[in-house]
């Protein structure tokens, strides 16, 4: 009887193409995606019993569910998993099954739940999720490919995550999961995750969908695995993570020392105290030292929320184990040949020279498997002997390998250099220290009126000069000065507090004028003071070459210590902690940040194991030695602003630019021809207009800012509690508008992106020939000790007992050869775009716009470096300034600004 009434309506009801089945309604329906439903008169024969007719089709895909109010839709999940050495894909197809295999093969290895953005409309709880088991069904690539088959009800609404149950007994990287079978096309959940296995993390992990949400906008369906989600990430402060761990929490710099070890290796806590005050890291909750309760052990892993590693996720990369692996792979070799005197120094500037020629002969390096490819950068293996160290050569000394030796060149990587951050106006004359005249002697410089007068009376008097804001400074003198007499106690080793002073010359460029050097009183000694300038005299030419050996170990340490330590890895790091524990994975400013984000925890803790630890890379290489740290701290406390970390605010307070509105870029800048603040500020205003553009579109107005509990809270816990040393400083923005939105996150964005490239790509290229750089003076000034002459005879080798040592500069250019390099699957800013950006089509055109002025800026670049007219871009034998070119290849380039801190 329902078949004839059906036919009976055919000629009645016009069937759409697209439609498979009609039935009739007992009972009203909500629409749906994939249900269309309307009212109709049935025809006389059918008056009688069906008086009120509700009809309904379902498209193809579809399948109807007569007589009541469900429909369903026929969804297949795609779940693609990567392969990983040492996860449950290690077993390949063809070779012995382990259990996760059998697992596998059974379809019970991979347990999804599909879960609906909405509320049930009776009860006003959550949905039930639609679960099912997701079979092994292909490998390719290095991916596992999984199924599985939903049936989604029609009332079940808009879909909104996935929740994941690892069944293996190992963890899985989970990259992606897609749903087909939907109307309005394919929902896709960007995982790449690891997931570790139920029996070790019960709960179930949760992928949300591309849709991002602010949390008052937050479909009421999520709403508590949202806040489930973040609570996850936060821990709750107790107990030593383990390495499956997720956990985002905060800790004092307290791993830096191992007095269980050696009671020379104890080293103070940074961060906690008024005395050392620093960022905050990643809590590892290591067991307390024996020694030093205050300290943790360094035994372990140096432990980092697992998402944040990069050794297995850029497996593929031959910068995987950075730093520490090539230490491993070469410091043996290279004690072994200088073990009878590691304090042995190059006997001549042609021995430097041969590191890059014939290199330095080792014994014989073991096959370091996936590290083979960093090593053999390093090490050009000889048949039937030993190997040999040969350095690539250096951009500098491949242009010129004297250009180290002139004061143009000196003057010149000031403002184009691997340490533009230093210089600045002088606002003040005569020049003056603030410490104590008690301690460290009388304050006023021996820079004098009279002695910058002779240097540039063929240009102008000195009030001329400082009216017309001609003169420039680098000045160390007060914040290592404290250190002097502390570091001189330590074995090969020296130190003084100094300044370098610079004039503006009508072409552009900068002349050094001279070199400050002071030592305090101590040993019963009075204060030390004296001045170099440059000098066409023997004897003052030698020594001029020596105040700059000094002067430019000090900038050395000052670059890697707080330039690029301090003010990029360790101030990023607890934006990073924040974010994670704050903003969760749907909201619009997480995936703004994300991809700044990635592996800096990680490079953070390596820096830890071996850079920056007792008797690391730093403390055993560079001038201020066991208190290179405890330099950092006072930095962070003398000189550290988060409101100055932005890139016109720093231009501003270093007094090298002025506000003005008609001036490119809002700013005049008095050293027109300064290739970091002219290709910086090109870049800084394009993040900012793509920061801008992407805030705006989420926060229409003021109130929106000020009544999002997770932006707030992300803000608040970034000063009280990653940089809770400072917390109560009265220069903090505040979180109240759009505007100050755009502020804060282009500020953490630039550190991390453009701030840490230009201080980073360009080690080698300039510090990889150390004479140009070196990163320690181990002996005082030759004049220091006024009894002292025979320097006189051979003063080239005096100056070689002065640089670094044979070890101390093959570790470091080891070192910068590795954190110079990109590697091969770098993400650069702009030319990657996250895959929830391209789910907006205006945050997508945005970003396409953000693009293009990125390939613009590289056009400028190389436009600018070609010009005769920038003397400090180009010239003879001339590095070009190519470091904030936004793209590179891979490899030691000199170029390119990746995301994130990622080496």
């Amino acid at each position: 009887m329902a078949t004839q009434n059906l036919d009976m309506l055919k000629t009645q009801i016009h069937r759409p193409d697209n439609a498979r089945t009609f039935f009739f309604l007992n009972k009203p329906c909500f629409p749906s995606h994939s249900f269309a439903s309307f009212s109709f008169r049935p025809g006389p024969q059918l008056q009688k019993k069906y008086r009120n007719v509700r009809a309904g089709y379902v498209l193809n895909n579809d399948k109807a569910v007569a007589g009541g109010t469900r429909m369903s839709t026929s969804v297949k999940a795609t779940v693609t998993v990567k392969l990983s050495d040492g996860g449950c894909f290690f077993n390949l197809v063809g070779l012995s099954h382990g259990p996760d295999d059998i697992l596998d093969l059974l379809g019970k290895s991979l347990l999804l739940e599909i879960v609906s953005a909405e509320l049930d409309p009776k009860t006003g709880l959550e949905k039930k999720p639609i679960s099912g088991y997701a079979r092994r069904t292909g490998q390719k690539d290095g991916e596992v490919i999984y199924e599985s088959e939903f049936v989604i009800p029609g009332d079940f609404g808009e879909i909104g995550a996935v929740l994941v149950e690892n069944e293996h007994k190992n963890e899985m990287y989970l990259k992606h999961i897609v749903l087909n079978g939907l109307p309005n096309g394919p929902i896709e959940f960007n995982c790449d995750s690891w997931v570790e296995p139920k029996f070790d993390k019960p709960e179930k992990r949760v992928f949300f969908t591309f849709k991002s949400y602010l949390p008052s906008q937050t479909p009421r369906g999520l709403n508590n695995l949202r806040e489930k989600d973040l609570v996850s990430l936060r821990g709750n402060g107790k107990g030593e993570r383990k390495t499956s761990d997720r956990i985002y929490d905060y800790d004092v710099y307290n791993d830096l020392g191992d007095p269980d070890s050696k009671s020379e290796l104890a080293r103070p806590v940074l961060g906690g105290s008024k005395k050392y005050p620093y960022p905050r890291r990643c809590r590892t909750g290591r067991p307390r030292s024996k020694i030093d309760p205050l300290s943790e052990t360094r035994t372990g892993t140096f432990y980092v929320p697992r998402d944040e590693e990069f050794s297995e996720v850029k497996q593929n990369s031959f910068i995987t184990k950075t730093a520490e692996s090539v230490l491993d792979a070469l410091l043996p070799s290279l004690k072994a040949v200088l073990l009878d005197d590691p304090g042995l120094g190059f006997q001549h500037f042609s021995d430097i020279d041969q590191l890059y020629n014939q290199g330095m002969p080792i014994p014989k390096v073991k096959n370091q498997g996936p590290l083979q490819s960093i090593v053999l950068r390093l090490v050009k293996a000889i048949e039937d002997a030993d190997d040999v160290v040969k350095f690539e050569t250096p951009a500098m000394f491949h242009k010129d390998k004297f250009s180290w030796l002139r004061d143009e060149e000196f003057s010149r990587q000031t403002l184009a250099g691997v340490n533009p951050y230093s210089i600045k106006l002088v606002t003040e004359w005569p020049l003056k220290s603030t410490l104590d005249p008690d301690v460290y002697g009388p304050p006023e410089s021996a820079i004098t009126t009279e002695l910058v007068g002779r240097e540039i009376k063929d240009f102008m008097t000195v009030d001329k000069a400082l009216e017309q804001k001609k003169l420039f400074i680098i000045d160390y003198h007060d914040l290592l000065l404290p250190f002097v007499s502390k570091v001189r106690r330590i074995k090969g080793t020296t130190l003084y507090g100094s300044r370098a002073l610079f004039f503006l010359t009508p072409d552009g460029t900068l002349k050094p004028l001279a070199i400050e050097l002071t030592r305090p009183p101590m040993d019963g000694k009075p204060q030390w003071n004296k001045v170099f300038t440059p000098s066409s005299e023997a004897t003052g030419l030698w020594l001029w070459r020596f105040a700059k050996a000094h002067f430019l170990a000090h900038d050395s340490g000052h670059h890697e210590l707080v330039s690029h330590w301090l003010r990029t890895h360790c101030a990023t790091e607890p934006y990073i902690i924040a974010t994670h524990r704050q903003l969760s994975v749907m909201h619009p400013i997480y995936r703004l940040l994300h991809p700044h984000c990635r592996y800096t925890m990680k490079i953070n803790a390596l820096a830890r194991q071996v850079l920056i630890s007792a008797d690391g890379v730093i403390e055993s290489s560079f001038s201020p030695s066991k208190y290179s740290m405890e330099l950092s701290s006072v930095a962070y406390d003398q000189q550290w602003r988060f409101d100055r970390e932005a890139l016109p605010a720093d231009l501003i307070n270093r007094g090298i630019a002025i506000e003005d509105p008609t001036a490119p870029h809002g700013l005049k800048l008095l050293i027109a021809d300064y290739p970091f603040a002219n290709d910086g500020l090109v870049l800084w205003d394009a993040l900012k207009q793509w920061v801008a553009d992407y805030v705006n579109y989420y926060y229409k107005n003021a109130s929106m800012v000020q009544s999002d509990p997770e932006l707030q809270a992300w803000w608040t816990e970034i000063r009280t509690k990653g940089h809770e040393d400072k917390k109560d400083e009265p220069w903090w923005p505040v979180l109240k508008t759009p505007e100050d939105l755009i502020g804060i996150i282009t500020t953490i964005v630039w550190v991390a992106s453009a701030h840490h490239s230009a201080v980073n790509f360009g080690q080698y290229a300039f510090a990889g020939y150390f004479p140009n750089r070196p990163t320690i003076a181990r002996i005082n000034m030759p004049c220091e000790d006024p009894t002292k002459e025979e320097w006189k005879q051979y003063p080239d080798s005096e100056l070689l007992v002065c640089f670094p040592s044979q070890i101390q500069a093959t570790k470091v250019m080891a070192i910068l050869d590795v954190l110079s390099n990109h590697s091969p699957d770098e993400e650069y800013l702009g030319k990657h775009m996250e895959p929830t950006w391209g789910k907006e089509p205006a945050i997508k055109k945005a970003f396409e716009r953000f693009s293009e002025r990125l390939k613009e800026l590289e056009n400028i670049i190389n436009a600018r470096n070609k010009d005769n007219s920038l003397k400090n871009r180009g010239g003879a034998g001339v590095v070009p300034y190519d470091v904030l070119k936004p793209f590179s290849k891979q490899g030691v380039t000199g170029e390119g600004v990746p995301y994130s801190i990622s080496i």
